[in-house]
């Protein structure tokens, strides 16, 4: 094939360069002008998945490598979001303060909780077991939580949220409530349950953590119709048979 005739092509150059090439080429030089300007360890934006890949979390996008993250950061779509997040920002009186931490830009010396980038590995083992107390006759769940590659010097938290709180079930059904269990470097796991108050007399709510089996131990009963019909009635004391 002749070389020598084509349009833009040198004698020995190999011809004119492809789309492809030309545009792996625009990215590896973006990436090396990101990476002069750009620490990956203060971009709020940035977050590594528990499948090694990289996200984008105000373009809500997802990279392969860190070079191709870095390269979106430099493309119109990321700056037309930085854009509209600094104007959004103004407009509501948030100027001025820091993307990380949130505090104003120049306070020194203030002590902040600032989110960690934590690879999750996954959800725990679990298993739930229905009891009843035969004295009060109270229905109750027993959670029982494995945790064997659990962080050191971590502690499970437990919470519970109504339904208006969580963004899973859309719309929220006020028929149920949430019980949350998180513990790094685990995904937080989420129990569906009735939303009937729940009794914390007398230990009859628990939470117990073995360090030794990296197990969690959670109680939760319920109270009866009677309690919670009458619990709020000055001077009437909740039925214990």
């Amino acid at each position: 094939m002749d070389y020598q005739n084509r349009a833009g092509s040198k004698f020995g150059g190999g011809g004119v360069a492809s789309t492809s090439a030309t545009n792996a080429d625009r990215r590896e030089r973006l990436r090396k002008l990101a990476l002069e300007t750009i620490d990956l360890d203060k971009d709020p934006y940035f977050f590594k998945n528990h499948v090694g890949s990289f996200e984008c979390r105000l373009c809500l996008t997802v990279h392969q490598n860190d070079g191709s993250y870095l390269a979106h950061t430099q493309g119109r779509k990321h700056q037309t979001n930085l854009a509209r997040r600094a104007a959004k920002e103004q407009k509501e009186g948030r100027a001025g303060l820091d993307p990380v931490t949130g505090m104003p830009i120049g306070m020194v010396g203030a002590q902040v909780n600032v989110k960690r980038n934590v690879v999750k590995i996954g959800r725990p083992g679990y298993k739930i077991t229905k009891t009843r107390d035969q004295v009060t006759r109270q229905q109750g769940l027993i959670f029982q939580l494995q945790y064997p590659e659990i962080s050191p010097d971590v502690t499970p938290k437990v919470r519970f949220m109504s339904a208006y709180e969580q963004k899973v079930d859309d719309p929220p059904d006020k028929n149920f409530q949430y019980m949350l269990v998180a513990a790094e470097p685990y995904e937080t796991c989420g129990f569906k349950l009735q939303a009937r108050e729940i009794d914390r007399t007398n230990d009859r709510y628990f939470t117990w953590w073995d360090p030794d089996l990296k197990e969690l131990w959670v109680q939760v009963m319920f109270k009866t119709e009677r309690e919670e019909r009458y619990s709020g009635v000055p001077g009437l004391a909740p039925s214990r048979r």
